[in-house]
Parts: structure tokens; C-alpha cells; sequence
């Protein structure tokens, strides 16, 4: 009688003696409920570099606009056709839900979990200067969205009480961007801790941030040097007297690894994948061949003939085998994204130079840097550069046409693999002037439409947006590319 009463309890005893560990099993040892505030900034910079380097042209297509590569079989995107693939949602659902979203939590969290070990308490100089980084990465991300949208949600954007958040004007969106990197540059303070190895593009180092804020701010700046000059001369003046890019140790660089999942897109889209969807530009190749440039074979692979190298045409249905591809270095499986280089900033000097702003040097001496240090960073030598230089066609005392035009020109030709960037610059110095692809479906365009999702769920502030920027068209010109 006794073995059947223990039997019957033996259950009822069990779970008593569990009762404290019931709880655990609400608990996924695999995904945690709460995730730390560097865990969510490592993921956004990683989501931002990705964006910004894939091929994937359900997302970036920008290497097509700027034809440095064209399409072969499926060719829509080399010929403007930004709808098919609804390419406008992409961008905008990378930049907003996967970089910022991941930015605004970071900042969120930072006050609860930044503490110091010792106390336990808030580590108070530690978040600061944390914040500070955080708000950069977002400065830089939302420049991206306002010089391919136009007027954008921004004040109301991410705010789960803003639901259908209003479109600021593109204006307002760089006046507020100004003002927060100016603040961050003087809440960085190099004498306490920050970020460490989850920064993965400057780990913490916050003289490396300082500079990047300056010279992302020097960028700023020049973009509305034709809408603005007087503004554009202070904010320009005031980043070069703080400190901008001297060398090429001072890029922003997001190095990607060896092996999945941390590897370079392109390396993913062109190599893993095992398609065959892009070759060069003969616009171009044979540009680079008429200038005897010494980055050809560190841009391009030979063509079909084994010893030369020629490109596709704009937009054509073109033959993979028969034209150059994207050379070796770019297709590495490590190869790194540059967010901010000192090649771009000595053009954005030699620029500042030509329009009379209060800079050192000379343009001449900053666009020689330029064009130098983009081919030594591609794998070029001191010489090569300084036998290009000496062409008269290159040289900048010597070359045709206008300081926009020389500048614009070489700084097409140093954003290779950077088409988002080469496409800004395109707008905003309107050289290079590049042909029409075969099949154009419309002009060059000078902006991205909205997400179509904006179109049929925010419908009233997409419409208010709209009209004020003129049209939601490819063509319309944001107000910052004047001419």
C-alpha cells in the first residue's frame, strides 16, 4: 500500500522540487529577450556596409547608373529602370529599418547598459562619447537618404507614436545634420572609453571618429556649395580648421573576412553565386585605355582576348565572356568598404580651393593627391602616378574645361566600386557627362522615387512630399543640384 501511495505522489513531489526552474522554460537560451547596445551598433555598421557594397540589384545599382559596370542578360537597371524590381523600397528599407532602426535602439539602450564595472553605475563619460558615435553613424546614413530621396521622413521617423510620420524638407534635414555633427564633434572626448572591438570600423578610437565627423561634415558642406555658398564656406572652413583627412590611415574602412557570414558582398553576388550578370563599361574602359591610366589591370580582368581589355555597351543585352569583369581585387572575399576616404577629400579640397574658400594648398596640389593616392591604394606605385600626372589631358594646369569638369572627371574615375558616391558627385559637379544606355527608359535619374510602400500606406505625407519636391520622377532635381 505504501509503494502505490509513493507511486501516485511521486509526480506531485517532482514538480514541487522543479518549481523554482518552471519559469526557465519561457526562456530561448539561443535568442536572448534583451540584446546589448554595442551587439545593435556592431549589427548596424555591418547592415550599412552591406547595403553600400552589394551588387544585389534589388538594392544597389548605383555601379550601373555611374556605368562603371553594365548588365548581360537581364539589363532593365542599366537603362534607368528603377520600378521593375522596385529597387527605391529596397534602398529605403535597408537604410531605415536595418541601419537606423538598429542606431535608434543603440542609443536607447546606451543609458541602461553602459555602466561602470567597478560601481555598477551609469559610466556617464563612457555613453557620452558612445552617443556621440552613434549619432555620426547616423548623420552619415541619413545624408545617404536625403541625396537620393529628397524630403524625407526624419523628424517623426522611427517614433512607434508616429505611425504615418510627416516628410521634412531636404533643406531642414541638412540644416539638423549640421547642427548634430557639430555636437558631436565636441561631445567626443578622447580622455575616456568608448565602443571598443564591436566598432568594427575605427574600434573605439575616438581621434579616428573625430576626423571622420569633420570630414563627413567637410562633405556636407560641399554638397551645398551651389544652393548655398556663404553657408557652405563657413561649414567647410570651420571642418578643415578641426581637422580633416591627412592620410589614407585616416578612411573609414569596414574590413569584411575570409569566410561567410562576414563576407564581402560583392565577393557573394559575383563569385559564391556563380552568376554571370556584369562586365566593365566599355564608357569607362575606354576611357581609362585612352589615358594610358595604371589602374586598368587593377580595375579590370582581360577581356576574351588574353591580353587586352575592352567593356560592354551601356544597357545592351552584352556578352559575359567577351569583355572585361571586375578585377581579382574587388571580388576578394575580404575586400573591404570605404565609407570616407582622404582620395575623396582632397578632391572636396581641391574644389573648396576653386570656389574661393579659405583652405590650405592649392587645388592643383589637392587634385594631385588625389588622383595619386587613389592609384596607390589601388595597388599603383609613386611612379605611375607621376607618369599620369605628366599627360597633359591629366595634368590639372593643363587638362580642357572647367575645375568641375577636371575634378568631376578624376573623381568619377577614384570612386570606382563606389557607385553611390560617384553618383552624388555626378549630380551635384555634373561631369562626367555620360551617354545614354542603349534602351534608356527615361533620363539620367537625378533621384530615387519613393517606396512604393510609402506610396500606398503613408499615402498623405507621400503626396505632400511629392509636390513640394516638384514630382516623385526620376528627374526631378533635389534642391541642392542647381545646374
Amino acid at each position: 500500500m505504501k509503494k502505490i501511495i509513493l507511486i501516485i505522489l511521486l509526480p506531485f513531489l517532482m514538480l514541487a522540487g522543479c518549481k523554482k526552474d518552471l519559469t526557465s522554460v519561457n526562456i530561448d537560451p539561443v535568442n536572448p529577450s534583451s540584446v546589448p547596445s554595442y551587439a545593435l551598433f556592431s549589427s548596424a555598421q555591418k547592415s550599412l556596409a552591406r547595403t553600400m557594397s552589394s551588387a544585389n540589384v534589388n538594392v544597389n545599382i548605383f555601379r550601373l547608373i555611374e556605368q562603371q559596370w553594365t548588365e548581360t542578360t537581364y539589363n532593365d537597371e542599366s537603362n534607368y529602370d528603377l520600378a521593375t524590381r522596385q529597387i527605391p523600397r529596397g534602398v529605403w528599407n535597408a537604410l531605415y529599418r536595418d541601419v537606423l532602426r538598429d542606431l535608434k535602439e543603440t542609443r536607447d539602450l546606451i543609458p541602461t547598459d553602459v555602466l561602470d564595472p567597478a560601481t555598477q553605475k551609469p559610466d556617464l563619460a563612457k555613453q557620452k562619447n558612445e552617443l556621440a558615435i552613434v549619432d555620426i553613424m547616423e548623420v552619415y546614413a541619413w545624408y545617404y537618404l536625403v541625396t537620393t530621396y529628397g524630403n524625407i521622413p526624419y523628424s517623426e521617423a522611427l517614433n512607434i507614436d508616429k505611425p504615418f510620420p510627416k516628410y521634412d524638407a531636404q533643406s531642414a534635414v541638412f540644416t539638423s545634420l549640421l547642427s548634430r555633427i557639430n555636437q558631436d564633434i565636441t561631445n567626443l572626448n578622447p580622455a575616456n572609453a568608448s565602443f571598443g572591438d564591436e566598432d568594427i570600423i575605427y574600434a573605439g578610437d575616438l581621434a579616428s571618429w573625430k576626423k571622420f565627423a569633420t570630414t563627413l561634415k567637410l562633405k556636407i558642406g560641399m554638397t551645398l556649395a551651389d544652393v548655398d555658398a556663404t553657408l557652405a564656406k563657413t561649414v567647410v572652413e570651420s571642418a578643415v580648421a578641426s581637422g580633416v583627412f591627412t592620410s589614407e590611415s585616416d578612411n573609414a574602412v569596414f574590413q569584411f573576412l575570409s569566410g561567410p557570414p562576414n563576407t564581402n558582398p560583392v565577393w557573394e553576388d559575383l563569385v559564391q553565386s556563380g552568376r554571370k550578370d556584369f562586365v566593365i563599361t566599355s564608357t569607362l574602359v575606354d576611357t581609362l585605355l585612352s589615358l594610358s591610366d595604371p589602374r586598368i589591370p587593377l580595375f579590370f580582368t582581360f577581356d576574351n582576348s588574353g591580353t587586352g581589355y575592352s567593356g560592354g555597351v551601356p544597357g545592351d543585352q552584352n556578352n559575359f565572356q567577351a569583355f572585361s569583369k571586375p578585377s581579382a581585387i574587388l571580388t576578394a572575399a575580404d575586400y573591404p568598404l570605404i565609407l570616407l576616404s582622404f582620395v575623396e577629400t582632397e578632391f572636396l579640397l581641391a574644389e573648396a580651393k576653386e570656389r574661393g574658400f579659405n583652405v590650405p594648398g592649392t587645388a592643383a596640389s589637392h587634385y594631385t593627391n588625389g588622383v595619386t593616392q587613389s592609384i596607390i591604394s589601388w595597388g599603383g606605385k609613386a611612379l605611375d602616378a607621376l607618369t599620369y600626372l605628366a599627360q597633359p589631358q591629366v595634368n590639372y594646369l593643363t587638362a580642357a574645361g572647367t575645375y568641375k569638369q577636371k575634378i568631376g572627371f578624376q573623381k568619377w574615375i577614384a570612386l570606382y566600386n563606389r557607385g553611390w558616391d560617384a553618383w552624388i558627385e555626378t549630380r551635384r559637379l555634373d561631369y562626367p557627362q555620360l551617354p545614354d544606355p542603349i534602351q534608356a527608359v527615361s533620363d539620367f535619374p537625378v533621384r530615387f522615387t519613393y517606396s512604393v510602400d510609402e506610396q500606398n500606406i503613408n499615402t498623405t505625407n507621400y503626396n505632400a512630399a511629392a509636390a513640394a519636391i516638384g514630382g516623385d520622377k526620376v528627374t526631378t532635381k533635389l534642391f541642392w543640384d542647381k545646374f
